[in-house]
């Protein structure tokens, strides 16, 4: 099912679930999310559906179905990463810890999330390089649907974070229509660019358009990096 661009034919999908927090990253102490699903996250939970490294998923639009809503929670986190020195170490094969003690570098902390939320991801799937013969849009689009419709996952989605867990199903004709609201969301993170030495943040200036906010591709002289 592919079309002039390359890319296959279209997929929605509903995603909806109790509480998300989306970090803007400006924010260094407590989580305050963004007002809405950024495509990074929205790309999360269809990977989590459907993830081979012959393909990959470009969000291009993102529906929002429930009014935009927010309130404070007190989270547990830990207080530091694990050590990226260790890590190495252990992969050249030596010995390190590389476990983390939660209850000694536990640290309880606020965030402002998102409730009720209810999305609809508009996204399509482009081959990589790692695609064979055997490799084609059309069987992807269809091992996405089918799975999709069956509740299937490699993992069960999530909104932002692990414990904001999120459901999802097919797009029907009981699906709501989005909200009636344009707004400016400021600039939003995208993505990661990892195509050079040292990954790098991808931005753009994110709109609410009556419910539905377009993503730009990553390449688009709009996305500042």
């Amino acid at each position: 099912m592919p079309n002039e661009s390359g890319l296959s034919a279209p997929l929605s999908l509903r995603v909806r679930g109790r509480n998300a927090c989306f970090s803007r990253p400006e924010m260094k102490t407590e989580r305050v999310s963004y007002d809405v699903v950024t495509p990074s996250a929205a790309r999360g939970v269809l990977e989590a559906i459907l993830w081979k490294p012959q393909m990959r998923w470009i969000v291009e639009g993102i529906d929002v179905l429930a009014p935009i809503a927010r309130e404070t929670v007190r989270r547990n986190e830990v207080g530091h990463r694990a050590s990226l020195a260790n890590v190495r170490k252990v992969m050249g094969g030596g010995a390190a810890a590389l476990g983390i003690d939660t209850v000694a570098n536990r640290q309880q902390r606020a965030a402002v999330v998102l409730k009720n939320v209810d999305y609809v991801i508009h996204a399509r799937i482009d081959l990589t390089a790692r695609a064979g013969a055997g490799d084609s849009l059309a069987k992807y689009h269809e091992m996405f649907r089918r799975r999709a419709a069956a509740g299937q996952c490699f993992h069960r989605p999530y909104l932002g974070t692990r414990e904001f867990a999120a459901d999802f199903e097919p797009v029907d004709e009981d699906t709501p229509a989005p909200i009636p609201e344009s707004r400016d969301l400021g600039w939003m993170l995208l993505d990661i660019d990892h195509a050079g030495p040292t990954p790098a943040p991808l931005f753009f200036e994110a709109k609410l358009e009556n419910g539905r906010m377009t993503v730009p591709r990553p390449d688009a002289p709009e996305v500042m990096r």
